[in-house]
């Protein structure tokens, strides 16, 4: 049975969709760069009685992350859903990093999420179903935050150039906008935020949201 896959299953927003998913009885595939957090992960989300697989993959190395999804395929089948949840956070004002650390950053925040999509959407507007959903923040570009911006508006590009690619053949793109620190209780509950995902993955063609702010 396909069901979902997390890029980027770590505490905060990958688990609690991880677990979003789970709740509705689908098996999750769960993706993250150390052995250590993806194992968690998926023990946090079997708990809820469903088959977890637990993978690892930088998802700013193109080659383990493809490998990684193929595996995800190959246990659990084409993924229904896929949350590109990867991101590169750290305080850094203008000119403070170097040209390389900026390409670093843009390769977890964006190209990781090009990879998956390259990798994954075909075979869903084959089917003519499917969502991808990207985890994106920065609603108001911060100086102090110069990489993550960047990369932010990134995502908002690169789901715009999905949408118009794969929209048509029936697959849903979309990013929820987080506009703050996630913590548990907060205003930024990543429990709240995940609820986000699963009704864009459930929401009928006519009322597709591109984007969601939380």
């Amino acid at each position: 049975m396909a069901g979902a896959l997390v890029i980027g299953a770590g505490p905060g927003i990958g688990q609690a969709v991880a677990r979003r998913f789970a709740r509705e009885g689908l098996p999750v595939a769960l993706i993250a760069r150390t052995k250590e957090t993806a194992t968690a992960a998926a023990e946090s989300v079997a708990a809820l009685g469903v088959r977890t697989l637990p993978l690892v993959a930088d998802a700013a190395d193109e080659t383990a992350l493809r490998d990684a999804l193929d595996a995800a395929a190959g246990e659990l089948g084409e993924p229904d859903i896929v949350v590109y949840n990867a991101a590169a956070i750290r305080p850094d004002a203008i000119g403070e990093l170097s040209h390389r650390d900026h390409v670093d950053a843009y390769a977890v925040n964006v190209l990781g999420a090009l990879t998956a999509a390259a990798h994954t959407l075909p075979a869903m507007a084959r089917r003519g179903r499917g969502t991808f959903v990207v985890t994106g923040g920065m609603p108001d570009m911060k100086p102090q935050y110069v990489s993550l911006s960047l990369g932010k508006a990134g995502v908002r590009a690169l789901v715009e150039l999905l949408d118009a690619e794969y929209g048509p053949s029936g697959v849903h793109v979309a990013t929820v906008t987080v506009g703050g620190a996630v913590a548990p209780g907060t205003a930024h509950d990543p429990d709240d935020i995940a609820d986000h995902y699963w009704r864009l993955h459930t929401q009928p063609r006519e009322r597709w949201e591109r984007e969601v702010l939380h």
